[in-house]
């Protein structure tokens, strides 16, 4: 059986698995999770998108126990982004278990509410290195009674810099702990991290590949001269609802975007250089449908959690198999089937060989669409509407939603996507209807209340 039925797992827990509508488990939960709930360090070669993060969340859960005010559990994550993911699946699956308490500390916004939030202590906290150690050397994080550190995409965290901030706040934690370790890549780095702060780890790596049932794959081979228009013909041709294109540098990632954007395509770039909120306006964006393509690098990108993305286009080829697979897998998820398409130039045909043969099977090529520039650009459906309110305000999404519907009289499928903030709240509308509702909103209040209203470009 590759169900949950076998694990030792509270009822608690086990209503949470249910209430999340998980079946069988994936073969990095079925491998790690065993070893997880036994106490056993784990180091786990996983892509996004495995199951990894329910599988250290469950094993987080399984070890604290939430009589105890005190704080149990630490996850580090590479950015912001992927630690507020992280804490939305431990809170989905601790639904059940009463009282406990997560909190999610990241850099980027005020230490002050963070300070605040610390005054009671929590059982689990999610983090970034850079501000889980200011936090700590401010006083104000006690790690003496961790009982589990997680790191979660390891390699990325090293990549960004993090490798002192990791020892210095693994420095401060009980030797008495459970260690586990999740990473797309095992590099150098990520293995001497796991030799120094690992004891006996089992080593659990899922081998990336994807069926023809889950990604539909087509290469392209064109000369570097042809890249562009044969991209502009698969978008103006095709007409995918959203894409996401990689190149291998943020310079590549930059250029694309303008030459896109000068033929008319909604499109935002994603890359190193962006600061966290530029960041999540563009994530937010692109999963809302506000922006119909997003150019990306790997680093960007990785933690990248968008569900339903129809096609995945590889501009620039990934140096590496693991690198194409990692890509790819980021469409047909949860049962749908995606699309990867991938432009290839002669210069770059030994890479293809690689994928080759990790898939078993050959590669699907197909010749160059014939130039389509004077076809209709790729736009986005919907707009985005940002208002200067957010949760500290005490706005839900349902406030938002009434007001649209109700005094702006918008019916409710020209809504789409609503994100609510600490202190700003985000709103997809139709194209059509987004004049109206900025109009709406502006003069109108939302919750008894006036807020500023404006578009977000």
């Amino acid at each position: 059986m590759n169900d949950f039925s076998g694990l030792k797992l509270s009822p608690a827990l086990r209503q949470g698995i249910e209430a999340a509508a998980y079946l069988d488990m994936t073969p990095v939960q079925a491998e790690s999770l065993p070893a997880i709930l036994g106490g056993r360090d784990v180091i786990a070669q996983a892509k996004t998108g495995s199951g990894k993060t329910a599988a250290f969340a469950l094993g987080l859960l399984a070890a604290i126990d939430p009589a105890r005010v005190q704080l149990q559990g630490l996850v580090l994550c590479p950015t912001r982004e992927l630690a507020d993911q992280v804490s939305k699946e431990i809170r989905r699956l601790a639904q059940f278990i009463p009282n406990i308490k997560v909190l999610t500390l990241c850099g980027g916004i005020p230490l002050r509410p963070h300070l605040a939030s610390l005054t009671h202590e929590p059982h689990l906290v999610v983090g970034t290195p850079g501000r889980i150690l200011e936090l700590l050397q401010k006083g104000a994080l006690p790690l003496a009674n961790i009982r589990v550190l997680v790191l979660d995409e390891a390699d990325r965290m090293l990549d960004m810099g993090f490798s002192d901030d990791i020892k210095a706040i693994t420095a401060e934690i009980p030797r008495k702990r459970q260690t586990l370790l999740f990473s797309a890549t095992y590099t150098d780095g990520v293995r001497d991290i796991s030799r120094q702060f690992q004891r006996d780890a089992l080593d659990v790596s899922v081998t990336a590949t994807l069926s023809a049932d889950e990604v539909e794959q087509l290469f392209f081979e064109v000369s570097e001269a042809r890249k562009f228009d044969t991209l502009t013909s698969l978008l103006t041709q095709h007409r995918p609802e959203s894409v996401l294109v990689f190149c291998n540098t943020r310079h590549q990632v930059r250029a694309l975007t303008e030459r896109l954007a000068e033929r008319g395509h909604s499109v935002l770039a994603l890359h190193g250089d962006l600061d966290q909120r530029e960041r999540e306006e563009v994530l937010l964006r692109f999963a809302n449908r506000s922006c119909a393509v997003l150019v990306a690098t790997d680093v960007a990108a990785r933690g990248l959690d968008i569900k339903d993305m129809p096609v995945v286009i590889n501009y620039d080829m990934a140096l590496t198999a693991d690198v194409h697979l990692h890509r790819i897998g980021r469409t047909g998820r949860a049962g749908g089937k995606g699309l990867a398409w991938t432009l290839c130039t002669p210069e770059d045909r030994h890479r293809t060989a690689e994928i080759e043969g990790r898939q078993g099977m050959p590669l699907n090529w197909q010749k160059p669409e014939p130039d389509t520039a004077t076809q209709k650009a790729l736009t986005a459906g919907m707009v985005t509407l940002i208002v200067d309110g957010g949760r500290q305000d005490k706005l839900r999404p349902g406030d938002l939603l009434g007001a649209l519907t109700g005094d702006a009289g918008l019916p409710a499928e020209a809504i789409g996507k609503i994100d609510i903030y600490a202190t700003r709240a985000y709103v997809a509308i139709r194209q059509r209807s987004a004049e109206q509702a900025l109009r709406a909103l502006s003069a109108g209040k939302i919750k008894g209340r006036r807020f500023r209203v404006r578009r977000l470009a």
